[in-house]
């Protein structure tokens, strides 16, 4: 049996010549068969790509050779001797020749490369005293001295390896009396408590398959290899539950996150089984009797998709995730509808669809640069001259951004910095992109032309940062956000309920503003837990960039006012039936 896709091996004409030379004598090799059969299963499997109406030369590149990465170098040739374009390099020779002479000056990092003890900031450590010696003592050595305490204490690192949840055993001994047969039982240790699995057993399954993408039956799986069961079945109902008392947690998010300065949001693709099938058609019976016109419309719709929502305010970034019917920009006016009315427009990064806009609402809308690039990166094996100019142009613009974060800029310094230095850059690519179609010297139609052509339709939103404080060039934010939903897609494949999406998206949304503001997940995931009443009564004191401070001072004994509850439904679950369990397939192996 051919494979699906198979392995790649360089072969050039001539050795091709000498097996087909081989074949007409009947003196065929070992490795002559392998040759055959692997030209074969590339023929049958390149044969598949191209019955798919969905696989374009690109596409099937990608698929073939692997991507490639969009880096200027890589993609029009040259390295870091490379020089912008003469339009950038007349108009930013300060702003290159200071970039240049920051850049060179790298500071080596000591050691060897590996992790020292500092680097494990969770590891437990264990003070071990001398043996025989203490301060203070004479010196066993020279017999006249006296040993003192050093400063720097000896550092044994030590690594094992264990079970991702534990469990312990208490043995706890009974004792009956001879006479009247009463049975006294020993009391278990004090903070071991009654429950089963505790706060964090439910914060490590949540990491471990929101975070990392481990589906519930390959933890199972684990689990059991390791000696400590844990059906998939049990992980769903501890996540179930975490869920419900840390969900106030995310409203305050989405609370938060609508008073943002910038947002940025996207989606992609999600299955969803409660959508799909008999369950699909069952719900829309049951919603055809709606008056709203609007759920009405979202229901009528097929394709599902899990939005992703960045807020920066202050510096401080949030990530929202919502799986489920609506789109991007739907989702985005869910969370704008939070937002205080004396505050003004907000800033919003996004893509050219239309999708992505929220109707209704008013946002400055800014579009990503790196998609208008992007297209210029897919035809420049065609037009290499015309994309070099295009991309270095571009590339003028990314290392004046780098510069104003460099020198930490305000937003008004940084306009202003772009204004004077990418400004010009920018207007002399806008002249030459308008030659390329007025003069003929490329044809509309073409790829370069439709690249050209999006570019010059979309101009003033793709330059927006020349006009707008705070205004950022791209989306990769939201791009890098969506990777998580995107890893738990290929790994769990599906959610089976509504429900079960919007669990996922709790956990994903609190995981990445965790790491988005460099904090611990797991230690945060599960505080919310053990101070769930005081969560439910104050959530804004409960966000991850101040549950620390929160926890320093419910231990002093401070006492805060509850803010009143939030007006929040379940926004996430899109006014969809909820499920009351979730189970998940991974890939085959």
């Amino acid at each position: 049996m051919l494979p699906t896709k198979p392995t790649t091996i360089e072969i050039d004409v001539q050795k091709l010549d000498e097996v087909l030379r081989r074949v007409e004598a009947n003196e065929l090799t070992e490795d002559d068969c392998q040759t055959i059969r692997t030209l074969l299963a590339s023929y049958v499997h390149l044969t598949e790509l191209l019955k798919d109406k969905h696989t374009s030369l690109a596409r099937l590149r990608k698929i073939l050779f692997g991507a490639s990465t969009e880096k200027t170098a890589a993609v029009i040739g040259g390295g870091k001797d490379a020089q912008p374009p003469s339009a950038g390099a007349t108009a930013t020779p300060t702003a290159h020749e200071e970039y240049a002479e920051e850049s060179s000056v790298k500071t080596s990092r000591p050691g060897h490369g590996r992790n020292g003890a500092d680097a494990y900031a969770g590891a437990e450590k264990v003070v071990v005293p001398h043996e025989s010696l203490q301060p203070g003592d004479p010196c066993p050595k020279c017999e006249r001295g006296t040993v003192y305490e050093t400063g720097r204490p000896g550092v044994l690192v030590r690594l094992v390896g264990q079970a991702p949840i534990q469990a312990k055993i208490y043995e706890l001994q009974k004792l009956r009396c001879n006479l009247c047969g009463v049975v006294f039982t020993a009391h278990p240790p004090e903070g071991v408590g009654t429950e089963k699995y505790g706060a964090t057993a439910g914060s490590m399954i949540g990491l471990l398959k929101y975070g990392s993408g481990m589906p519930f039956n390959r933890l199972e799986g684990l689990q059991g290899d390791l000696g400590i069961p844990l059906p998939a079945s049990t992980q769903w109902d501890i996540i179930h539950a975490k869920a419900e008392k840390i969900t106030p947690a995310l409203e305050e998010l989405i609370r938060q996150a609508a008073q943002g300065e910038v947002l940025h949001n996207d989606d992609t693709t999600v299955k969803i089984l409660e959508f799909m099938g008999s369950r699909a058609k069952e719900q829309v019976l049951a919603e055809d009797a709606a008056e709203d016109s609007a759920e009405k419309e979202t229901s009528d719709r097929r394709g599902m998709f899990t939005s992703g929502v960045v807020s920066t305010k202050e510096g401080r970034k949030i990530a929202l995730f919502f799986s489920g019917r609506k789109h991007a920009g739907e989702n985005l006016a869910d969370v704008l509808a939070e937002r205080s009315q004396s505050l003004a427009s907000p800033i919003q990064m996004c893509d050219a669809l239309t999708r992505n806009l929220p109707a209704e609402l008013e946002t400055i809308v800014a579009h990503c640069l790196a998609h208008g690039r992007r297209r210029f990166v897919e035809v420049a094996d065609c037009f290499p001259e015309q994309c070099r100019y295009v991309l270095e142009s571009l590339a003028v613009i990314y290392r004046n951004d780098a510069i104003a974060r460099q020198r930490k800029l305000s937003p008004s310094a940084r306009r202003h910095f772009h204004q004077m230095e990418s400004g010009p850059v920018m207007e002399e690519l806008r002249a030459w992109l308008g030659r390329q179609l007025e003069d003929r010297l490329a044809e509309p139609n073409s790829a370069l032309g439709v690249a050209i052509s999006y570019m010059l339709k979309h101009w003033e939103k793709l330059t927006l940062f020349l006009r707008v404080p705070g205004a950022p060039l791209d989306n990769n934010v939201c791009e890098r956000a969506l990777k998580r939903a995107i890893l738990h897609r290929k790994n769990a494949l599906f959610y089976k309920t509504c429900r079960g999406a919007h669990v996922g998206d709790l956990f994903m949304s609190l995981i990445h503003t965790c790491q988005l503001c460099r904090v611990k997940p797991f230690d945060y995931l599960t505080e919310l837990e053990r101070h769930a009443a005081d969560l439910c009564a104050n959530p804004e004191r409960w966000m991850p960039w101040n549950y620390r401070e929160t926890l320093e001072s419910k231990g002093a004994g401070h006492v805060h006012t509850p803010r009143k509850k939030s007006r929040q439904d379940d926004r996430p679950c899109q006014n969809a039936a909820q499920g009351v369990g979730e189970t998940e397939q991974s890939r085959p192996d």
